[in-house]
């Protein structure tokens, strides 16, 4: 009896993406080289993604960097993926960052512990007040084109073009949460507010976890890689900043080995349910 084939799987990842204060490709690197003792695997960057994907039993989207820098070809991609009934990891469903930033207008509405945030003048006056406010784009990522400014210069800003405001939330540190599938995995934090990719193991309480699932249970994807991204306040309290489920970095250099391990393997678990499915 001949054996069964390896599941195919296409990485995409941009390997020389030049990330602040992160390394793309060595995180890649070493997941590709693990995940390799149970999936035949080759790696693409994102621009190729969509001309290759046929071959492949699933395409795995990792750190391919903001998609405002190939916007034309991931539309593609995604196009064709949906054309194909492409297994896409992580599924194109997303509702947080893979759809923009709307999710963030969206939990304001719904009374969940997120920045507020508006996108239209009239709703000014629902933010709290604040030595100066956020601007950024809706289909923003990696902090393009964010600004700040004070609140007498918000009213007169072009909100048709796709743009939220929130007030610049005086925090003691961000957190992140690492989760595959609904397991999390492992929380980093920046203790210096300043200095956003210095992070550090951060214990997360049971508090913190019942903040974070949430959003990944508000996300309602099955299968994928999640990261919430929260600030807490002087008053202690935890509010979502971000919650990226397009192609979150991971920082998986800063874990210890023993984490770096489970988390792999709940990697690849989630990978063979998702091509089970």
């Amino acid at each position: 009896m001949s054996a069964r084939p390896r599941p195919r799987l296409l990485y995409v990842s941009d390997l020389a993406y030049p990330a602040r204060g992160r390394r793309y490709c060595d995180e890649d690197i070493g997941l590709t080289a693990r995940l390799r003792e149970g999936f035949d695997l080759a790696v693409c960057h994102p621009r190729d993604a969509a001309a290759l994907m046929d071959a492949f039993d699933a395409v795995v989207v990792r750190n391919s960097g903001p998609v405002l820098h190939y916007q034309d070809a991931y539309d593609d991609f995604r196009a064709r993926a949906a054309a194909l009934g492409a297994r896409v990891y992580n599924p194109l469903h997303g509702r947080g960052d893979m759809a923009g930033k709307q999710y963030l207008l969206d939990l304001t509405a719904a009374g969940l512990p997120v920045i507020p945030t508006v996108d239209r003048a009239a709703d000014l006056e629902r933010l709290p007040a604040a030595p100066s406010f956020a601007v950024k784009p809706k289909a923003g990522a990696d902090s393009i084109g964010l600004r700040f400014l004070p609140y007498e210069e918000l009213a007169a800003l072009p909100y048709g073009e796709g743009l939220l405001v929130q007030p610049r939330i005086d925090f003691r540190y961000e957190v992140s949460f690492y989760f595959v599938d609904d397991r999390f995995q492992y929380a980093l934090y920046a203790p210096d507010p300043a200095k956003r990719w210095e992070l550090e193991p951060y214990e997360a309480d049971d508090e913190d976890l019942r903040f974070a699932r949430r959003f990944v249970d508000w996300n309602t994807l099955d299968h994928g890689i999640q990261r919430v991204d929260a600030c807490r306040t002087p008053e202690g309290d935890l509010l979502l900043v971000e919650l990226e489920d397009l192609n979150p970095y991971l920082s998986l250099d800063l874990v210890g080995a023993d984490v770096r391990e489970r988390f792999v393997a709940a990697m690849a678990d989630s990978l063979r349910a998702f091509l089970r499915v």
